[in-house]
């Protein structure tokens, strides 16, 4: 548990993390607060962040089934690299983002990706300008230093990038901004910005606006993003990390030939990342255990990615975990750890202040007694649920200081976890949403 739990918290923090939780989102601040357990975990992934930092290229695929916590690691990782010095982008996976599509499907996907760049000063995405200025401010020290003009400053640190796919334009675009920039030409500034986030839906507009010949479409989305590291780094980052979560999206696609052409691009990442032909750039892609093991469907059914990707069955048999090896299951959270994080969302909702706690400590223990009744060991195999319910208890108590909560434990109901992509089931976009909290009808308590 961190210490930072033991300390009183600002209240924009605090109400971030509460309304996000309720809200069935993973908070975007302040995850040191309440993250408990998965140390090695944490740790494996650490090293590929200082991996990516140093020149080399990292892929993990984070599996857990759903409700089990994968998309509050993944933005416990991205925080952790930002706070390395990384650059971060990240989205969810839907039927119209994917890595490969034919209608605009993979374009959706940078757009959205570029949409959330981020980085340690600016944690909440859209830092794609501030990141332009920055390299630009470090070309004009240097060209002030050495007595050259910042265009040719500019072109020769980003010469690199034209042997690269799209690279040359890539440069011309940089260079645009730049020009932009010391005419006081917003439009050109703002027609650059717009070409690296892929937004320009036609070669010729972006000719128009800008004297390139490509833009960011379906088939050159990854040749993109290998630039985009390149240019991060340029800029004084240490690397990019790609976050994408929802890859059951591509699992629940309709047609076998669809999936192959997704299942085959994350095959040319995977390549790429471990042959070295990738630089300072990491991918964590998050998904449920039969994205990855379905022989019908999930990446084992794609024969390149299931000889990469199969684990061998002894390890597994004997409970024993490679955290080398590129495919990361999320260990289940032990009752004693779910304990410990009940423990930090109620110091959370007290601002820090342990005199303004709503439950006392057998509190915690009866709730977590009533969960265990209901739902077995789900509840902490896959704690969303009970975390959401728990949450929704303390506003209820806070709300109604009348109440006891020995009147309201026996009377939560908390819902197991199922898979959306069940049959008879809609299957929603974002499957690792919490569910609602409520009390058991007829069960309201008395004063």
């Amino acid at each position: 548990m961190s210490n930072d739990t033991r300390q009183p918290l600002r209240p924009r923090e605090r109400d971030a993390i509460i309304q996000s939780l309720r809200a069935g989102v993973t908070p975007r601040t302040g995850l040191q607060h309440i993250q408990v357990g998965r140390v090695r975990e944490v740790e494996a992934l650490l090293q590929d962040i200082r991996r990516i930092s140093d020149g080399g290229a990292s892929i993990r695929f984070i599996i857990g089934e759903f409700g089990s916590g994968k998309s509050f690691f993944l933005q416990l990782i991205r925080l952790i690299a930002l706070r390395e010095g990384l650059v971060t982008i990240n989205a969810d996976l839907s039927p119209n983002r994917r890595l490969y599509g034919t209608g605009g499907q993979a374009r959706a996907l940078y757009t959205e990706l570029l949409r959330n760049i981020s980085t340690r000063t600016k944690p909440d995405g859209n830092a794609l300008t501030s990141i332009v200025e920055r390299f630009i401010t470090e070309a004009r020290r240097q060209a002030e230093a050495t007595d050259v003009e910042v265009a040719e400053i500019i072109e020769k640190r980003l010469a690199h990038l034209s042997e690269l796919v799209g690279g040359f334009d890539f440069a011309k675009v940089i260079s645009a901004y730049w020009k932009g920039h010391e005419q006081d030409n917003e439009q050109l500034k703002s027609d650059a910005v717009r070409w690296l986030r892929g937004e320009f839906a036609t070669k010729t507009d972006a000719r128009n606006a800008l004297g390139v010949r490509t833009i960011v479409d379906d088939a050159n989305v990854y040749d993109h993003l290998k630039l985009l590291s390149l240019f991060v780094r340029q800029a004084g980052y240490k690397g990019l990390l790609v976050n994408l979560d929802e890859m059951v999206s591509l699992y629940r696609l309709a047609t076998q030939k669809a999936r192959l052409a997704n299942y085959e691009q994350i095959l040319r990442i995977f390549n790429d990342c471990l042959q070295g032909t990738a630089e300072y750039i990491g991918f964590l892609l998050g998904g449920t255990p039969d994205f990855l093991m379905d022989t019908r469907k999930g990446l084992y059914s794609y024969e390149a990615l299931y000889s990469r990707l199969a684990e061998n069955p002894p390890p597994r048999s004997l409970e024993i975990v490679d955290y080398t090896s590129p495919t990361l299951h999320l260990a289940n959270l032990t009752p004693e750890e779910l304990l410990v994080l009940l423990r930090n969302l109620r110091h959370v909702y007290a601002y820090g202040d342990e005199e303004k706690y709503l439950l006392p400590d057998e509190a915690l223990v009866a709730f977590l007694a009533n969960c265990s009744n209901r739902l077995g060991d789900a509840y902490f195999r896959t704690p969303r649920n009970t975390i959401k319910a728990f949450v929704e208890l303390l506003a209820i108590l806070d709300q109604n200081p009348h109440l006891s909560w020995d009147q309201l434990i026996e009377r939560v109901h908390v819902q197991e976890e199922f898979d959306t992509d069940m049959p008879g089931i809609v299957a929603d976009d974002d499957d690792d949403e919490l569910t609602t909290f409520r009390l058991e009808e007829g069960d309201e308590p008395e004063p």
